[in-house]
């Protein structure tokens, strides 16, 4: 069923055509844009970062002296079973934010720096801006 109003139906306008010209609006960028393959990996690191449980992991990794912490300091800073911490920890290894090494018995975490870089270059205004 469809409504008559005697006038003709929309044209379709192709996308290439809504394109604005020299001079309209076009603005020239000051940096390049994030590419297809940096915003796949860039998105799992922000979905990684997308529960306050990791956000706070993250936060009490990176405020720790010397940028390592013990997981049993983890651990004991919330009030969730050891195994939640662990997935959680997990989350944050696969997506490349965090890494870690077993000393004996316990397991150290250290923030990747390579990780925060391209975060803060996401994040960041260009310069001159």
């Amino acid at each position: 069923m469809s409504i008559h109003t005697g006038q003709p139906p929309a044209a379709f306008i192709p996308a290439t055509s809504l394109r604005s010209t020299p001079g309209e609006c076009a603005v020239p960028l000051v940096g390049e844009p994030i590419g297809e393959q940096a915003a796949a990996g860039l998105a799992r690191v922000f979905k990684a970062l997308g529960d306050p449980v990791r956000l706070r992991l993250v936060s009490l990794i990176g405020a720790h002296q010397g940028g390592q912490v013990c997981v049993c300091d983890l651990t004991a800073a919330f009030s969730l079973t050891q195994p939640t911490i662990s997935h959680h920890l997990k989350v944050l290894r696969d997506a490349g934010i965090i890494d870690c090494e077993r000393r004996g018995t316990w397991v150290y975490y250290w923030l990747v720096p390579a990780a925060l870089a391209r975060m803060s270059a996401l994040l960041s205004p260009p310069a001159g801006s």
